[in-house]
C-alpha cells in the first residue's frame, strides 16, 4: 500500500489532470458547440472567454494575451499581511472590466467572507474611486460562513448587471474544493462573467481555475518629473509582484507590473539592480561590534596583560 503522502500527491496530480480536461472541453460537451466558444465568425450569442480589447497594457505575459472576460481567476497570498497587494491587484482587473462597460452598467460584486472581512478589513469608497473604480457601481456583501458565500457568488454569476464578482475567502476551507471551483467556472464562463477568486493566505490547490496567479508587494517607484528626473522619496503608483502559477504558456517566473489608475494600465517594469555592498555600509568611521553568532568559542589567545596599581 502507498504511503498517505505519495497517495496524496498521486490525488493531487489527478485532480490537475481533470481541471485541465474540463478547461478545455467541458464536462460532457465534447462535439458541441458552447456558448462560450470562440467564433472566427462572430455569431450572435457566443461569448468569447478573452476581451476583445488590447488597452491593459502589459497583461499578456500573465494571462497568455487579454484580461479573461468570463470564467474563474484565482488570486492568492501566502500571508496575510500581503493582502493588501493581493487585493489591490484584483480591483485593478475589476476596473478593467468596469471601464469596458457602459455609463451604469457593468457592476462589480464583491462577496467577502465574515473571517476574512475580520483579517484583512473592508473596501473604503474614496480608496475605490483613487484606484480607478466607481464606487457607485460597486457592492459589498458579507456572508457568515463559505456555504453562504459559494451560494451568493452562484447565483449573482447568473445575474447580467455584474461583469465581475469577486469572491473573497480566508485560507483552504474543506467546503470549498475542485467540486465547488468546477461548478463556479462552467457558470461564470456560460453567463460572460468574470469571477476573481481571492484567496487569503491560502495555499496552492487543485481548481478549475483558468489561471492562479500569486501576487505579492513590490516597492513603488519614484514619483516621475517633467524633466524627466524623479522626486527623491516620493511614491509613485502602486507595483505588484505576479507570478503566475498555473498558466499554459508563460514562465513562472515574477513579473513587476505597475498599475496607473488614471489611464487604467498596467505597465510591467524590470527588476532594478542590486545595490552593490560598498554603498549599504555606514559612513560611519568607529568599528562594529562584531556579531554574537558563529564566533569562535573558547578564551582568547594571551599575549597583553594590563597592569593595575594596588589599592594600598
Amino acid at each position: 500500500m502507498a504511503t498517505p503522502a505519495l497517495a496524496q500527491r498521486r490525488l493531487f496530480a489527478l485532480r490537475e489532470t481533470i481541471a485541465r480536461i474540463e478547461n478545455a472541453d467541458g464536462p460532457g460537451l465534447a462535439g458541441r458547440k458552447r456558448r462560450w466558444q470562440w467564433d472566427m465568425q462572430g455569431s450572435p450569442g457566443d461569448v468569447s472567454p478573452f476581451s476583445e480589447s488590447g488597452e491593459t497594457g502589459d497583461l499578456e505575459a500573465v494571462f497568455n494575451g487579454d484580461l479573461p472576460a468570463c470564467g474563474l481567476v484565482e488570486i492568492r497570498n501566502a500571508q496575510t499581511r500581503d493582502m493588501g497587494a493581493a487585493t489591490g491587484f484584483s480591483l485593478a482587473l475589476a476596473a478593467l472590466r468596469q471601464d469596458r462597460t457602459e455609463k451604469g452598467q457593468g457592476a462589480t460584486l464583491w462577496i467577502c467572507q465574515a473571517l476574512a472581512s475580520s483579517e484583512a478589513g473592508i473596501p473604503y469608497g474614496p480608496g475605490l474611486k483613487k484606484h480607478g473604480l466607481d464606487p457607485t457601481r460597486m457592492l459589498l456583501a458579507r456572508p457568515r460562513t463559505i456555504a453562504d458565500a459559494l451560494l451568493m457568488a452562484e447565483t449573482a454569476l447568473g445575474v447580467p448587471a455584474f461583469s465581475t464578482v469577486i469572491l473573497e475567502i480566508r485560507g483552504n476551507p474543506a467546503g470549498f474544493g475542485l467540486t465547488e471551483s468546477r461548478r463556479l467556472q462552467l457558470r461564470a464562463r456560460a453567463n460572460g462573467t468574470l469571477l476573481l477568486l481571492l484567496r487569503q493566505a491560502g495555499e496552492e490547490e487543485a481548481s478549475s481555475a483558468l489561471y492562479r496567479l500569486r501576487i505579492d508587494p513590490a516597492p513603488a517607484c519614484e514619483r516621475p518629473l517633467p524633466d524627466g528626473t524623479t522626486l527623491a522619496g516620493s511614491i509613485a503608483n502602486p507595483v505588484f509582484l505576479v507570478t503566475p502559477e498555473k498558466n499554459k504558456t508563460a514562465d513562472p517566473v515574477g513579473i513587476l507590473l505597475e498599475w496607473n489608475s488614471h489611464d487604467r494600465r498596467f505597465s510591467r517594469l524590470d527588476p532594478r539592480p542590486a545595490v552593490p555592498q560598498e554603498e549599504q555600509r555606514p559612513a560611519d568611521p568607529l568599528s562594529v561590534v562584531s556579531l554574537s553568532a558563529r564566533r569562535s568559542g573558547g578564551a582568547a589567545a594571551l599575549g597583553e596583560v594590563v597592569a593595575f596599581k594596588g589599592a594600598s
